[in-house]
């Protein structure tokens, strides 16, 4: 079967998205989902929809959605896409913006999705290393067609400084992508960057700080001819009309999300807090999750525990940069009492 699939996909390793475990009383802390209900507006559209519009493609550029999104960013219409998720929206970008003798740069570590979709693509891959704290620091002389550039990063959970990310965009020639999936748990975000530079783009998701990782939906602002350009290759019917009502409906209210997201930082602390007793090295997190470096035992070893107790974590072990830390999702409130209570138990056991 080997001459029927491309050398390029053959040689390639895929995403490993994380676990999505079942069964009852499991705390599930590993894929840095929202573990608050969305705007209730979502409830109340869902139930005045008329499934007799179901039978009906829906709307092929989410204008309505787009309004919503471009209000509340005080944008255009013209200056938003509307992706199955940002992964799609990501995607994309390696299709419109990078020929194929071009590359993609990323951070890392950082999200892996980044070189899978640049090995799809088949184009060459350019990596930036984080300092040992995970830091930034641009190679010299570096170029390349696209940057992700994930602020605040996963999965480490810090945040880069708006006028070093300013400085980069302005002497970097390519397109800049800055994926902002946790921005909104975050003291600054850089939309306002992808208005004043005709280069950048940035990504946000409504499967964080919104409550809607099940709908997929994401979206980016920028200037309107790389939105154009993004338009003209997207599937023909990318997002289905459910998803465009219910993503409406809470883009367009603002107080849920940000009490919802108030819930989480405020839990962040705590847990912060109480881990930094323990002796963890914890990351300064500007998103909805905690990187950590245990102390008195391995990374692996807590998460092996953590999981008998069925608390699911985050572990990376592949990589030697983040084998020595686990990403820990932050939940409700009693759920993180409950993992702090078993990581407490599994310390003096050890």
């Amino acid at each position: 079967m080997s001459n029927l699939i491309r050398k390029s996909v053959q040689a390639m390793s895929g995403y490993v998205p994380g676990e999505q475990p079942k069964g009852e009383g499991i705390v599930k802390l590993n894929t840095n989902e929202n573990p608050y209900l969305p705007s209730p507006d979502v409830q109340d559209i869902l139930s005045m929809i008329d499934i007799a519009v179901l039978a009906r493609y829906p709307d092929p550029v989410c204008i309505e959605l787009r309004k919503a999104i471009a209000e509340v960013h005080g944008c255009a219409v013209e200056n938003v896409f509307v992706g199955n998720g940002s992964d799609e929206v990501l995607a994309l970008c390696i299709r419109a913006f990078v020929e194929r003798d071009g590359s993609v740069g990323y951070f890392h570590p950082s999200y892996s999705l980044y070189p899978v979709l640049a090995d799809i693509e088949a184009v060459e891959k350019r990596p930036v290393a984080l300092d040992v704290n995970f830091g930034w620091q641009m190679p010299t002389d570096y170029s390349a067609s696209l940057f992700f550039l994930t602020n605040p990063n996963a999965p480490t959970s810090l945040q880069y400084s708006k006028v070093n990310i300013e400085g980069f965009i302005k002497g970097f020639g390519g397109v800049v992508l800055i994926d902002e999936a946790y921005a909104d748990f975050a003291k600054e975000n850089c939309m306002d960057l992808a208005m004043a530079n005709d280069n950048v783009l940035v990504a946000r998701t409504l499967s964080k700080s919104y409550s809607l990782a099940g709908i997929r939906l994401g979206y980016c602002v920028g200037n309107a001819e790389l939105i154009g350009a993004m338009y003209k290759i997207k599937d023909s019917y990318n997002i289905d009309y459910l998803t465009q009502e219910v993503a409406r409906v809470a883009i367009l209210d603002q107080d849920t999300m940000h009490a919802n997201v108030q819930a989480i930082v405020e839990t962040r602390k705590l847990v912060a807090e109480k881990l930094a007793e323990s002796g963890f090295e914890v990351a300064r997190s500007e998103t909805n999750f905690l990187w950590v470096k245990p102390k008195g035992i391995t990374a692996k070893k807590l998460f092996d525990e953590l999981r008998k107790r069925n608390i699911i974590v985050r572990y990376f072990g592949n990589d030697e940069r983040t084998r020595h830390h686990l990403r820990i999702t932050i939940g409700t409130a009693p759920e993180m009492f409950r993992f702090l209570d078993a990581v407490e138990e599994i310390l003096e056991g050890s």
